[in-house]
Formats: structure tokens, sequence, C-alpha cells
């Protein structure tokens, strides 16, 4: 079972907290798209990534080559309203994200 305190530390730092509301909005992305949208390192955004995974807040799955990222089922309603407000109250700079999503060429395919 997640803590919060364990679920507040897991998102304490930037690139973590802006991944888990990117994947979070668009329902699941892989590295590539998140070092697209964050504009950071393969090496730095798969670190987080893993770090989130361990917390239990994502989960992942391979699909040839891409690795997808998506919540973790078992994510408490307590957790998700709380990313559902704080993803509300950061539209402008999800917005600059999505632009970015948007923009990719060569954007994986989930499917």
């Amino acid at each position: 079972m997640l803590e919060p305190a364990q679920f507040f530390k897991c998102l304490a730092d930037e690139t973590r907290l802006y991944a888990t509301l990117l994947i979070h909005q668009q329902d699941e992305l892989c590295v590539c798209e998140l070092m697209e949208a964050l504009d950071d390192s393969q090496p730095k955004i798969s670190r987080h990534l893993a770090q989130l995974r361990s917390c239990g807040v994502l989960s992942d799955t391979r699909r040839g080559q891409w690795v997808f990222y998506s919540m973790a089922k078992t994510l408490p309603e307590w957790a998700l309203e709380i990313l559902r407000t704080t993803q509300d109250a950061n539209l402008d700079r999800l917005k600059i994200f999505q632009e970015k999503l948007t923009a990719m060429k060569n954007r994986p395919q989930c499917c």
C-alpha cells in the first residue's frame, strides 16, 4: 500500500512530477516521448521512471522495442485525486509539454 509520505517523496522532483502528470494526462507515454516533452536526456528520464515504478506510482509495458509507462492500477483514489488537482492547476505548463509531443516526428505507436 502506498503511504502518503512515500507518494509525495516520489513526486518531489520536478522531472518526476511532470512526467507523472503527463502520463496521467496522456494515459501512457514512452521514454522517447518524455525526453521530447521534458527536453531531457534518456538516462535521466529512465532513472526517474524507474523510481516512479519502484514507488508504485507507474507501471510499464513492453511492446516491441518500446516500453510504455502508465499509471499503476494499484494507485489509491486519494493519490489520483491529488494528481488530477495538480494537473488542473498546471495546465499552462502542461500545454507546453503537449505541444512538444504533438510536434514530435516518428512518435511511437502505442498499439
